[in-house]
């Protein structure tokens, strides 16, 4: 199972505000996430669970608590430094899959490189090698419009995986596909975590929860359960 954690949150909250008016989307999250951990976060409209995504990504800040990433305190970092964690630590596969359309596979899954001061040759060779990963090396040349919607999500995969970050953060990443590919999908992702990657993966859909070996359920702003998945501990 897992060792140290990788992920820490100490009492998170979140609020918006309308006018002097405080709207509390966050009451107070306490959640560790070890390495090689793989969680899916859970929750119906309105639980919070998106604004916690955003938090967890370093896409937005918590107004209290304490996130600690990878050794790291990124709850009162400025803004150029959430930028820089976030694209060292956390590899993002979005629902949208967010490829750039005139960029073939490689390119689009290079692109966090650009970053790092590595030469384009090898960016491209880097993201050729991970490509290989998630077995698309027949089509690392091709641009988005001549790929399926799951050959894209392999590319955003592969371009989240490009920089070996701390954390794969996962959100509805089938949200967009027919049940075969989601399911393809998924064991891409379980073949990722036994490999030593640590996910979190946001859906809505059991199904897709089932390949989590850790569930986290949000209700109103709170942890409303986290449990192991059942599934997981009749297989040990």
């Amino acid at each position: 199972m897992a060792d140290a954690p990788i992920l820490q949150l100490e009492n998170i909250k979140k609020s918006y505000y309308l006018g002097k008016q405080e709207l509390p989307v966050l009451k107070g999250i306490s959640v560790n996430i070890s390495k090689n951990d793989y969680v899916a976060l859970m929750g119906p409209s309105g639980s919070g669970k998106s604004t916690l995504m955003n938090i967890l990504g370093c896409l937005d800040s918590a107004t209290g608590g304490k996130y600690i990433l990878n050794g790291l305190d990124v709850s009162r970092m400025p803004d150029d430094d959430l930028a820089a964690v976030r694209n060292k630590e956390i590899g993002f596969v979005f629902q949208q899959f967010n490829l750039l359309p005139r960029l073939t596979a490689a390119e689009n899954v290079a692109l966090p490189l650009i970053y790092t001061g590595i030469n384009k040759k090898e960016r491209i060779e880097r993201a050729e090698a991970v490509l290989h990963k998630v077995k698309l090396e027949d089509r690392m040349h091709h641009k988005p419009n001549e790929l399926s919607g799951g050959q894209c999500q392999r590319v955003a995969i592969a371009r989240a995986l490009i920089n070996n970050p701390a954390i794969i953060l996962a959100d509805e990443p089938t949200g967009n596909l027919d049940s075969k590919t989601s399911h393809e999908i998924m064991d891409i992702l379980d073949n990722l975590h036994s490999e030593g990657n640590t996910i979190v993966l946001v859906t809505h859909e059991e199904d897709i929860a089932s390949f989590a070996r850790r569930v986290i359920r949000l209700r109103d702003g709170v942890v409303e359960s986290d449990k192991l998945n059942s599934k997981h501990l009749l297989a040990q």
